[in-house]
């Protein structure tokens, strides 16, 4: 069974599905001896856990998927990659599925900040236009290399334009074919 139908399972069993961040490959072997059934990359984790850096979009898609690689080898829970704004939005969404996959992503999840993004904790976040991320969902969902690849899609709005904006986000953000 793939990742990513591992994923979906994981999702369809628990509700809601409790998935553990986890900074490196002995954090996931960790978390699978646990018990739970997915594992989650942050962009957080890999920029502070790997390089000493701040979550503002510095590191590069190659570092992740490295990260992502390591992790995925060692247990066989379904790993879910924050991929931050999708490095380069929907111009090069097909090299960051195809790279995910490879490095054995069962999901990623796209952010709804401008390029220069902020860790969501962190006060000053930017968002991009509705129509901006619809288009980043899309071509996620169009460029994925197989078709149970999750694609997630998040939203700093709550803190940025407020709950009801929010919501609106997250409705388009599912129409434009985010799981």
């Amino acid at each position: 069974m793939s990742a990513g139908k591992r994923f979906c399972e994981a999702v369809r069993r628990e509700r809601p599905l409790q998935v553990v961040g986890v900074i490196h490959a002995f954090a996931a072997k960790l978390a699978e001896s646990a018990g739970f059934r997915a594992v989650y990359v942050s962009g957080a984790g890999v920029a502070n856990a790997a390089f000493g850096k701040p979550d503002l979009g510095l590191t590069t898609l190659d570092q992740v998927a490295e990260e992502v690689r390591r992790i995925s080898s060692v247990t066989r829970l379904p790993v879910l990659v924050d991929i931050d704004t999708g490095w380069g939005r929907d111009l090069f969404s097909g090299r960051t599925m195809k790279l995910m996959h490879r490095a054995g992503a069962a999901a990623v999840q796209l952010e709804d900040q401008v390029d220069m993004k902020r860790c969501g904790h962190r006060p000053g976040k930017h968002l991009v236009p509705v129509a901006d991320m619809v288009k980043r969902i899309r071509a996620a969902v169009k460029s994925r290399p197989i078709r149970d690849m999750g694609v997630m899609a998040r939203t700093d709005a709550a803190a940025v334009e407020g709950l009801d904006a929010a919501m609106y986000r997250a409705q388009q953000y599912v129409q434009a074919g985010a799981d």
